[in-house]
């Protein structure tokens, strides 16, 4: 398998899941900006999206959007490693996919945008504090998401959440958030992805 990233980008979820997995895989640099890989070559060519993440996998086919991506990577990985193979535990994890996706990811993306105003911008943050406040009474006292293991929607969560500094987010006023964001940080398997796109030395 190959994995398309972009360094910090969401892609860094599936990077960790594939790590946390003990997958085999290829991790591809992308500009995706300039929608290339390190070798000059067309991204759009491998995803016509021109976003990351892709999974391009080993029968040729591509694999985009980070919920079904990190689904796929938990499906993948040895029975129940990564996340139930079925019952309601499994539907929790993909309900939070689904929350991060569509509530945190999403809820960045006027503050991505140079054309958005600073008042749009404002409102933003304003509406991702809200749902952090939602996530870390969610969480309560327990060390990940949907217990005490460890799921690719935790994965998902610590690459938002490593947005925030750089968007005038204070992530400190959020001490469960602040703590589950350390506690990923320090797991192997996220130190090796976080080397590998040059985050951390």
């Amino acid at each position: 398998m190959k994995l398309y990233y972009a360094p910090g980008a969401c892609s860094l979820a599936p990077h960790i899941a594939l790590r946390e997995a003990g997958l085999d895989f290829e991790p591809v640099k992308t500009d995706i900006r300039a929608k290339k890989l390190e070798d000059g070559s067309d991204y759009v060519a491998i995803n016509p999206k021109g976003a990351v993440p892709a999974l391009g996998l080993d029968g040729g086919e591509v694999l985009t959007e980070n919920a079904a991506v990190l689904q796929y990577i938990a499906d993948m990985a040895a029975a129940d490693r990564l996340m139930p193979s079925s019952g309601l535990g499994r539907y929790r994890v993909l309900e939070w996919l689904t929350y991060v996706s569509s509530e945190l990811h999403k809820g960045f993306g006027p503050l991505w945008s140079p054309t958005s105003s600073d008042e749009a911008k404002q409102g933003a943050r304003d509406l991702l504090a809200k749902k952090f406040d939602f996530v870390q009474a969610q969480m309560g006292e327990q060390p990940y998401l949907t217990g005490d293991n460890f799921t690719p929607a935790d994965a998902y969560l610590f690459a938002i959440l490593g947005w925030t500094g750089m968007h005038g987010i204070d992530l400190s006023r959020w001490a469960g958030l602040s703590a589950f964001q350390k506690r990923v940080a320090a797991r192997p398997a996220v130190r090796e992805a976080m080397r590998v796109e040059g985050l951390i030395q």
